[in-house]
């Protein structure tokens, strides 16, 4: 060739067509040659004189191969994590990977089954359901069909739609699956299905065996400045016009971004910010008439951009108080933590709870109480504190409703540090779910929770020992700047997070 050779015809071709297969026959096969061939994307690599029966074969069994790709069945997957992990993107590079086409649908609010399997044609307006529509306008039938959300699916007297989704996601049954307004049934087990739910416990138990649940964690710190600054920040100034201006981020700023303004274990916050100070950014130079010069975002500059800083490190901020303790909690959104507060005043042996606590939550507060009252000559406690007083315990937000069964612990040790006057450790945070006898039972998230304790400030975390086998997995960006300190009973971990008693001096009598 004049202007080209093969090689280079090789990469501009993949460029353009990357699911195209070349095979590459060349009169002046060498090692190195048929290496970078195979490298830049070449299928195989024959070398002249050549039979047309070795070609045939080459062609059949990339053909094979392709139809092995477009047939195989896999489990139904099921992408569980908070807003913002790549569920989504991670579905699409599936299909990219399997040369698939990818469809996505939302379920969220979804309440009438009949938008899944149709309606029956003597219905007006009828029409077939969204599974048989989705594929008939793509014209396949072996696409990765991605359903989002499913764990917002809706139920009345319309029907349940998570029933109808136990035939679709079961490859022996959905090879039969009918729609009402076809009437005949629809081979559905070439279809690759990904579903993607913040959490799953909130799925019927039927459905939730069908799937193969893949969790999503959140990023840490170090993750997020890592991608902040090779994917976000590029996209946001490319989409913003601001590529040939200089805008440069220092690392300095994308940190105070991620731990000021934004607390989320997804990305989709940060993204915004960082597309807001992209677009202050456009403002100021459209003031300057034009004249450009390069700008450098540093740590001055974000809050001169994006203003006072949204969240601080209450932890690391705060002082040791009686009867505060600092807990670890995971919800749909991420890791959080929360504050537990507890007082005492003269009543009628009322336990009061507050802070749109849950029916799991209030039976932790019971059962601490309860463990503390039969425990009292252990604990140091005056075994009638509450045969004339009541008991208010309150955890913050009360605008957000909150449940679950790993604040147990946080709430005995907020009693006892309330009972014996000692202060709570406001470093130290705790999880896990108490029994009746004290024994500490293990919960899960166990990284979400170690991750919000590094942004929060804290040093020290007390787990139950049955989950120590899960803190040992982790990755030690995790684990970096916490200690973990595991127990199996409430007294073995008192001292870590009350401060020391006040010796009383010798000369001074008990009253």
């Amino acid at each position: 060739m004049e202007r080209m050779d093969g090689l280079q015809v090789l990469q501009s071709m993949k460029k353009s067509s990357p699911r195209t297969e070349i095979i590459m026959v060349t009169g002046y096969a060498t090692v190195d040659s048929a290496v970078t061939a195979l490298t830049r994307g070449a299928a195989y690599y024959l070398s002249k004189p050549f039979r047309f029966d070795d070609l045939r074969k080459t062609v059949r069994d990339i053909l094979d191969k392709k139809r092995v790709a477009q047939v195989v069945k896999g489990p139904i997957l099921c992408f569980a994590g908070p807003p913002g992990t790549g569920k989504t993107s991670i579905g699409e590079a599936i299909a990219e990977a399997m040369e698939r086409k990818f469809l996505r649908i939302s379920l969220a609010g979804l309440r009438d089954e009949s938008e899944l399997r149709g309606h029956g044609r003597t219905y007006v307006g009828a029409m077939p359901g969204r599974i048989i529509s989705e594929i008939r306008r793509l014209s396949l039938r072996n696409p990765v069909f991605m359903l989002d959300e499913i764990d917002k699916i809706g139920q009345d007297f319309r029907g349940d739609p998570a029933s109808v989704f136990l035939e679709i996601l079961d490859p022996e049954q959905n090879r039969h699956f009918v729609d009402n307004y076809l009437e005949v049934p629809f081979d559905l087990s070439a279809v690759m299905f990904i579903a993607t739910a913040n959490v799953v416990e909130d799925l019927p138990a039927p459905l939730r065996d069908r799937l193969e649940v893949i969790t999503f964690p959140g990023y840490t710190e170090l993750e997020k400045l890592e991608i902040a600054r090779d994917y976000l920040i590029p996209r946001q100034l490319r989409d913003h016009g601001l590529n040939h201006f200089g805008v440069s981020f220092a690392d300095s700023a994308i940190s105070r971004i991620i731990q000021e303004y934004t607390r989320e274990a997804g990305l989709k916050n940060l993204e915004r910010e960082i597309a807001s100070i992209c677009r202050k950014l456009v403002r100021t130079h459209l003031k300057n008439r034009g004249a450009s010069h390069p700008v450098a975002v540093d740590h001055d500059t974000v809050s001169t951009l994006l203003g006072p800083r949204k969240f601080s490190h209450e932890v690391a901020e705060s002082q040791d108080q009686v009867g505060v303790t600092t807990g670890l909690v995971w919800s749909e959104f991420g890791r959080e933590i929360v504050f537990v507060e507890a007082t005492l005043m003269r009543g009628e042996k009322q336990l009061i709870l507050t802070g749109s606590l849950g029916d799991v939550l209030r039976e932790s507060a019971q059962t601490a109480l309860s463990y503390i009252r039969s425990n009292a000559n252990l604990l140091r406690i005056d075994p009638d504190f509450f045969s004339t007083s009541d008991i208010h315990i309150h955890i913050p937000a009360g605008a957000i409703p909150k449940d679950g069964p790993s604040a147990g612990v946080t709430i005995a040790a907020a009693l006892i540090s309330l009972l014996t006057g000692r202060p709570a450790r406001r470093e130290v945070a705790l999880t896990g779910e108490i029994s009746l006898s004290g024994r500490l039972l293990p919960v899960s998230g166990i990284r979400e929770k170690l991750l919000a304790a590094q942004r929060a400030g804290v040093r020290t975390v007390v787990l139950p020992e049955k989950n120590r086998i899960d803190a040992d997995c982790l990755p030690d960006k995790v684990r970096q700047g916490v200690d973990i300190f595991f127990a199996d009973e409430i007294s073995q971990f008192i001292d870590v997070v009350l401060v020391p008693a006040v010796p009383m001096p010798a000369d001074v009598t008990p009253q």
